[in-house]
């Protein structure tokens, strides 16, 4: 009997999120796996032929671990504040989900009307009470901002300065919405 693989997808899954996390989407390579897991590249050119496969399933993991994270928010603005917190807690994963060419050539109001969008849309609907035509105008200057602060700081462009975010948030939200007159 031939003895059972001790590599298995979902470690390759696992250990691909892991290697990106720590080192950056730039050093996902079969060999580079193959170290960060301790074996050779054979199990894994096995498994994932098309190492694209590979590397998808461990974006769709760490965009579920990112959801996770910036969902756990009470609220939009503590949404937005969790994102850029991701961004300087997770800049490599960060880099990985919107860095990394997977939304290439789609628009802000083209990911605004994706599925992943709908629960933030329907907090900003709630919360201000605004049809989700209303929603989107509101939320997309928001999620500029937030992508804003957040690229700068995953890029080492910016300190990540949490009290000042939210100062500046509240004030944009209230621009918006004419709170502020």
């Amino acid at each position: 009997m031939p003895k059972k693989p001790t590599t298995t997808k979902e470690n390759m899954i696992e250990g691909t999120f892991q290697l990106i996390r720590h080192n950056g989407y730039e050093a996902f390579s079969a060999r580079n796996l193959a170290a960060f897991l301790g074996c050779s590249t054979q199990p894994i050119m096995y498994q994932f032929p098309n190492l694209a496969e590979l590397k998808e399933l461990a974006y769709q993991k760490a965009d579920s671990f990112h959801s996770e994270y910036i969902l756990s928010g009470a609220n939009l603005l503590e949404i937005g504040l969790r994102y850029v917190k991701f961004a300087a807690d997770e800049p490599m994963l960060f880099r990985f989900l919107f860095q990394s060419g997977h939304f290439a050539g789609l628009r802000l109001e083209d990911l605004l009307k994706t599925p992943d969008a709908a629960p933030l849309l329907e907090i900003a609907s709630n919360e201000e009470g605004l049809t989700l035509e209303e929603a989107m105008s509101y939320f997309e200057p928001l999620y500029a901002a937030v992508h804003g602060y957040a690229s700068l700081i995953a890029n080492n462009g910016m300190d990540y300065d949490p009290a000042a975010i939210r100062r500046t948030l509240i004030s944009l939200a209230e621009a918006i919405t004419g709170k502020d007159e």
